[in-house]
């Protein structure tokens, strides 16, 4: 079988290095909050293009921390995507706020600006919601339009996150999310293009107070510099408790890995371009490709067609060997827990989409001949069924 991700031949890339790194941490025994969390946080913080880096807990708690920190609860819309992961939606509900569900541009997957606008001044005529924030999903591993969206952002006085679990690295005309955002945040589950060997996570900001809230929110809601102004207190900060946080600490273990993989990231996003520009060449003509936003660079954290026999093609490279995935299945707004949260105007191209996307093995160490394999996998059973 052909892997999907190959985590294998990148552990094999890195070498010894990473496993120092790994057993380095294990002699220390610092495994909360170690040197290595300050270390990783800095570099992210370089590569990411942000004044201020928090590693965290998971991707999930990357998104609700910020929320927490703005006081987003009871009462208030945040608007999203309903084509994504169930995380980007869950988070709302955990602080007590309301999902609203936009629809997405049909070449991008990512949220549609004007669908966006439309959704923000319906939501206000209604007056049963307060609007306070727009989430926006770099899908696959793009960014969405951020010149358009943080527009809508300041027009409408709303937060703008990018939520770049998939996408963390790509950029639009050169610039990261995080240029046009109010935070980026990001998740290092294994398989994303930068993952760790755990869960883990990432907020990205420009805000210096903010910042320090999302520390403090951090580790139980734990006294920070500012707190402590004109007070002494002479003991470990987290006992003195300013806010209700929580724990989302990132494992030193899972820093230490990161920062070997985050070396060797960019060389990594440029192969992940290759392989999706091979896959273009050789199945554009029978299926239809994944578009790029202008002046867009993706990460490529999945390659994903459209095709109109999904099941069908997925069952043929199974029998093939070759694995593939859907995503996603079933919109977040078709799902029960999230059946009732609105979704103004509708949502067709999220729906349509649901039942055509099919994702191909995507990594950076796919080789040539691998990928010729898939594609005419592909290829031969397009031409054989039409």
């Amino acid at each position: 079988m052909i892997p999907f991700i190959d985590l294998a031949a990148q552990r094999a890339r890195l070498g010894q290095p990473l496993e120092d790194a790994i057993l380095k941490v294990v002699r220390s025994g610092a495994y909360i909050m170690g040197p290595e969390i300050g270390q990783f946080e800095a570099a992210l913080s370089a590569f990411g293009q942000a004044p201020f880096a928090l590693s965290c807990g998971s991707g999930t708690e990357a998104l609700v921390l910020p929320l927490m920190a703005w006081g987003i609860g009871p009462g208030d819309a945040v608007f999203c995507p309903a084509f994504t992961f169930a995380a980007t939606a869950e988070v709302m509900p955990l602080v007590g706020a309301a999902p609203v569900f936009v629809d997405v541009l049909h070449d991008t997957y990512n949220i549609d600006p004007a669908k966006l606008d439309a959704a923000i001044e319906a939501v206000k005529a209604e007056g049963r919601l307060t609007p306070r924030a727009i989430i926006a999903v770099d899908l696959f591993g793009q960014p969405a339009d951020y010149p358009a969206l943080a527009a809508i952002a300041r027009k409408h006085g709303l937060k703008l996150i990018a939520d770049s679990a998939q996408g963390f690295g790509c950029t639009l005309d050169g610039k990261h999310p995080i240029h046009w955002a109010d935070l980026t945040t990001t998740s290092f589950f294994p398989a994303k293009p930068l993952g760790c060997y755990g869960d883990g996570g990432a907020v990205l900001c420009k805000d210096a107070r903010l910042h320090d809230l999302l520390v403090s929110l951090r580790v139980h809601g734990q006294a920070v510099k500012s707190d402590l102004e004109g007070r002494t207190f002479e003991h470990d900060p987290k006992y003195l408790n300013m806010r209700v946080g929580m724990n989302s600490r990132m494992d030193t273990i899972q820093a230490a890995v990161l920062l070997q993989k985050l070396a060797i990231f960019p060389d990594e996003i440029e192969a992940r371009g290759r392989v999706a520009a091979r896959y273009a060449e050789g199945l554009g003509d029978v299926v239809r490709p994944p578009s790029v936003i202008a002046g867009g660079v993706s990460v490529w954290a999945q390659y994903v067609i459209e095709t109109d026999d999904r099941d069908g093609l997925a069952a043929h490279l199974r029998a093939e060997q070759i694995p593939t995935a859907v995503y996603y299945p079933v919109p977040l707004h078709q799902q029960a827990p999230y059946a009732h949260y609105p979704a103004p105007g509708g949502l067709p191209v999220t729906e349509a989409a649901a039942g055509r996307v099919l994702a191909l093995p995507m990594h950076a160490y796919l080789e040539p001949d691998v990928q010729d394999r898939i594609v005419t996998a592909i290829r031969n059973y397009v031409k054989k069924n039409g």
